[in-house]
C-alpha cells in the first residue's frame, strides 16, 4: 500500500471505532466523559515512561488503559457522593490531566513526549514505524493495533448486543432482570479506555473525542434504531476521515484538525437535513399539518 493509503486506512479504523464506541457514549448521556478519558490516558503514558524509561511497548498501553479506568471509578464514585455528573467529570480530568502535564515539564526530560503531540497526534508518522506480521506483511504498528481495537469492540458489542441496548435505554429496567448493570459499565468504560489509547498516539486528544461524540451524535439524528445508529456512525466516521484528509492537502494544514472538522460538517449538514430531527424538517412539518 501506498503511504497515503496508510494514513487512510489508519484514520479511518479510528473513525469507524471511536463511531461505533460513541454511539453508546451518547445514548448514556456520557459524552464528555469521552473528552475526560482523552485527555487522562496521557497521566498513564506518562507515568509508564517514568517506570520503564521507554516510549514504546506493551507497558504504555496498560498504562494508558489503568489511567482510563481510574478516571472512570473516580468520576463514578463521585457521583455517588452526591457531586454531579458533569461537575465530577470537569474535576476529574482536569486534575489528572493537568498532573500529566506536569510531569511531563519534570520528569520527562528530553524525550519525545509533549502536549502539542497529546493534542494533536501526528498521523503523518504513522505509515514509518512498521512491524511484520504473519501472511500481512510489514504494518505500521499503530494500524494493526486499531484494527485489533476493532475486533475487540466488534465482538464485544455483538456478544453483549442485548446488554448494552438495555442498559443504554433503562438501567433500572436492565437490573430487574438480573443483567449487572455494574459490570457492563465498567466493560464499557474499558472499551472506550482501550479505543481511546489506540487512536491517541497516531491522531491526538482532539481527533479522539471529535470521533467519539460527533459522528453519534449526528446519527443519532436520523435514525432512533440502535443497529442504523451503529452504522451511520461508523460510516460518518470514515467518511470524515477521507475527507478530512483531503481537506488537510487542499489547504496545507493539520491532517488531524482537518478531520475534526470534517465530523463537525457531517453534523451541520445532520442537524440541516434530517428527516426526523432537521431544521428543514421542522419546518415543512408544521405547513404542512396547517395545510391538512
Amino acid at each position: 500500500m501506498t503511504y497515503t493509503a496508510w494514513i487512510l486506512l489508519t484514520a479511518s479504523l479510528v473513525g469507524l471505532s471511536c463511531g461505533i464506541i460513541g454511539v453508546f457514549l451518547i445514548l448514556r448521556k456520557m459524552a464528555m466523559m469521552a473528552d475526560a478519558i482523552s485527555h487522562t490516558v496521557l497521566l498513564g503514558i506518562v507515568l509508564a515512561y517514568i517506570i520503564t524509561r521507554e516510549l514504546s511497548g506493551t507497558h504504555m498501553l496498560v498504562g494508558a488503559i489503568l489511567a482510563g479506568l481510574v478516571t472512570a471509578l473516580l468520576v463514578q464514585w463521585l457521583h455517588t457522593q452526591g457531586v454531579q455528573q458533569d461537575a465530577s467529570i470537569g474535576v476529574v480530568f482536569t486534575t489528572l490531566f493537568a498532573i500529566g502535564v506536569i510531569l511531563i515539564a519534570t520528569s520527562v526530560g528530553n524525550a519525545h513526549l509533549d502536549v502539542q503531540h497529546t493534542l494533536m497526534g501526528e498521523i503523518t508518522f504513522v505509515p514509518w514505524d512498521k512491524i511484520t506480521l504473519p501472511i500481512v506483511g510489514d504494518v505500521p504498528k499503530a494500524t494493526a493495533l486499531l484494527a485489533l481495537v476493532l475486533c475487540i469492540v466488534l465482538f464485544f458489542i455483538i456478544v453483549f448486543y442485548k446488554e448494552w441496548k438495555i442498559t443504554s435505554f433503562d438501567p433500572a429496567l436492565a437490573a430487574s432482570l438480573g443483567i449487572p448493570v455494574v459490570l457492563m459499565h465498567y466493560l464499557f468504560m474499558s472499551l472506550v479506555s482501550i479505543t481511546t489509547v489506540a487512536s491517541f498516539d497516531a491522531v491526538g486528544a482532539i481527533m479522539v473525542v471529535a470521533m467519539l461524540i460527533t459522528p453519534a451524535a449526528a446519527a443519532y439524528l436520523w435514525t432512533d434504531k440502535l443497529i442504523h445508529m451503529l452504522l451511520i456512525s461508523g460510516t460518518i466516521g470514515v467518511l470524515s476521515a477521507v475527507g478530512g484528509y483531503y481537506i488537510a492537502a487542499w489547504i496545507d494544514t493539520s491532517i488531524s484538525g482537518s478531520m475534526a472538522f470534517a465530523t463537525g460538517i457531517a453534523f451541520i449538514i445532520s442537524f440541516i437535513f434530517s428527516p426526523k430531527h432537521g431544521i428543514i424538517s421542522k419546518y415543512i412539518r408544521p405547513a404542512q399539518i396547517i395545510k391538512g
